[in-house]
This record gives C-alpha cells, sequence and structure tokens, in this order.
C-alpha cells in the first residue's frame, strides 16, 4: 500500500508540473546543442586538422598545437591586454552599475524612472559593428566630430588609429556605455527587492541617505555583486572580440594596444587555416576561466560563505 501511494504522488506530481517541464524541454535542447555538443570538439586541439579525414581521422598532435600559443613572442602583450582590460571592465562596470542602479531607484516619478532604465539597457543590445561606425564618426582624421571640436579650440587634428596611447581609455570607455548597463538593470532588481521597512526604520532612527545606502542598499547588493563578478571571472582570459576587432577597425599601427588572445588567434586561423592551434587557445582560456571561478568561489566561501556560487 505504502508504495502504490508514494507511485500515486510521483504521477501527481509529474502531472502537476507536466507543463513546466514542457516549458523547459526548448532550452534544454538550445543547451544541449549549443554549449554541450560542441564540446567534442575540444579534441581538435590535440589533432592535425585535415580537412580530408575529418576531426577523428586526423593524426594526433599532441601538445604542438599549445605550444603555437605559449611561444610565441607576442604571449606577454596578448596576456597584458586581454588580462588587463579585463580587469579594468569588472572593476568599472561594478562600480558605475551599483552607482547607476542607486540613483536610477532614486527616481521618484516612476516614469521618468523607466525611461532611465532603458535608456541606460538600449546600448547593451546595440550591435558592435554599428557601435564601430558610431566611434570612427566620433575618431574620424578627416571629419571626425572630436577633431572639429579639437580645432574650434584651437587645437589639432589627432590621427585616433594611429596612436596607440589612447586606445585603452577609448576602449574602457566604449565597454562601459555598452556593457555597464546589463549589470544596472541587475542591481536595479535587487533593489526592488529589498523590505522598504527597513528604510522606514533606518529614517526613524535618523539615518541619512548614504547611511541607508551603506547599512542597508549595499549589504543587499552584495550578493548580486558577487555573482555577477565570478561569472566575469570566469571569462577574464576571453575578451569581446567585436569590440577588439571591429572597433579599433583593424589598424596595425594600434596593435600593441588593442590586440588580445581572441584577435590574435582570429588572424592566426585566417592567415595559416590552422583549426587545431585555434582550438587549443580556446581549451586554454576555459581551462584558465574555469580554474578561477573555483579559485574565486573558494575565496569567497572562506570570506562569506552564505554568498558563494557553490
Amino acid at each position: 500500500m505504502a508504495e502504490g501511494s508514494k507511485r500515486k504522488k510521483k504521477r501527481a506530481g509529474l502531472k502537476r508540473f507536466l507543463p513546466l517541464y514542457l516549458m523547459m524541454v526548448p532550452a534544454f535542447l538550445y543547451l544541449l546543442i549549443n554549449n554541450y555538443l560542441p564540446m567534442s570538439g575540444l579534441v581538435l586541439a590535440f589533432k592535425k586538422y585535415n580537412v580530408q579525414d575529418g576531426i577523428w581521422g586526423s593524426d594526433w598532435a599532441g601538445m604542438s598545437n599549445f605550444t603555437f600559443l605559449l611561444k610565441n613572442r607576442e604571449l606577454p602583450i596578448l596576456f597584458r591586454n586581454t588580462l588587463g582590460y579585463n580587469i579594468c571592465f569588472i572593476l568599472v562596470n561594478l562600480v558605475l552599475g551599483v552607482t547607476l542602479a542607486i540613483l536610477i531607484t532614486e527616481i521618484r516619478s516612476q516614469r521618468f524612472r523607466k525611461l532611465a532604465q532603458s535608456s541606460v539597457l538600449f546600448p547593451f543590445v546595440v550591435s558592435i559593428i554599428i557601435v564601430s561606425y558610431m566611434v570612427r564618426g566620433f575618431l574620424d582624421p578627416e571629419a571626425g566630430l572630436l577633431n572639429h571640436l579639437l580645432q574650434s579650440f584651437g587645437g589639432k587634428r589627432i590621427s585616433w588609429y594611429d596612436r596607440e596611447q589612447y586606445w585603452p581609455f577609448i576602449l574602457i570607455f566604449v565597454n562601459t556605455w555598452k556593457s555597464v548597463g546589463y549589470g544596472c538593470i541587475l542591481y536595479i532588481s535587487a533593489i526592488m527587492g529589498i523590505d522598504m521597512s527597513l528604510y522606514e526604520s533606518a529614517s526613524l532612527d535618523g539615518a541619512g541617505k548614504f547611511q541607508k545606502i551603506r547599512y542597508i542598499t549595499l549589504p543587499f547588493l552584495k550578493p548580486t555583486m558577487i555573482t555577477v563578478v565570478l561569472l566575469a571571472v570566469g571569462r577574464i582570459f576571453n575578451s569581446d572580440f567585436g569590440l577588439f576587432y571591429q572597433v579599433p577597425q583593424g589598424s596595425g599601427l594600434i596593435t600593441n594596444a588593442t590586440q588580445t588572445i581572441d584577435t590574435f588567434v582570429y588572424k592566426a586561423l585566417t592567415s595559416q587555416s590552422n583549426i587545431g592551434m585555434s582550438a587549443a587557445a580556446s581549451f586554454f582560456q576555459s581551462v584558465i576561466g574555469f580554474t578561477l571561478i573555483l579559485l574565486f568561489n573558494t575565496v569567497t566561501r572562506k570570506l562569506s560563505k552564505e554568498n558563494a556560487l557553490f
């Protein structure tokens, strides 16, 4: 009897949640097709790929595909740019995202608040190709807006696409403009979930605006901030290919300031058609990212166990 009642409960539970399971099927298939099945292609990192023999028929190459990247004389520059830019992106987007989220939630007018949320999120959905043309409109040596402004104030034209010293600031600015809105929306959602009675109690105790932010808002934002940073750390050895390839317009004079591991691999792939080397670079980036996620999560769990991701 007991086993029969358990089976009935399981069937009832399955029937009850069947619509949710069916809704999950498309997402599961998407993850399976786009995220898990392609992982079998990682074997290319250890093979001398030949089109005629295919992936499984090609000869094994051992670790030779990895040596192309690790022994390259440009490796220090690639690591510096990839790691340095990503660290700057994480810090700048974190600080500005939290600041914007707090400022937007402080807006009294609901209509203006919705407008502000849409405005900060809009750049995130703009194609990087369009962004590259927008940047070109500002930085074009002949007809760029910035050069016109410089000349109107008595300055000289600057050939932006020939001067690498300006590009760290340009790339950080473009990335911030395009990406900060996504994190901002996440933080706004977290702030809207805070119990308003906490702010009312703090007001009764004489707390000011900045004290409420420090002792109520930021502590509640902490789990979301850690999750966002943790996910970003996992891709710290990857770069936004469109940002580093499309925005600089492929200018060779600023390569030292704009080339990352991803753009280097792409250029090597198009010039040498070495698919095995490209797969090895991606495999290397994934392993480093996974290791950093585990390390960051371990440190987080020791400092604040409840805020760790796993």
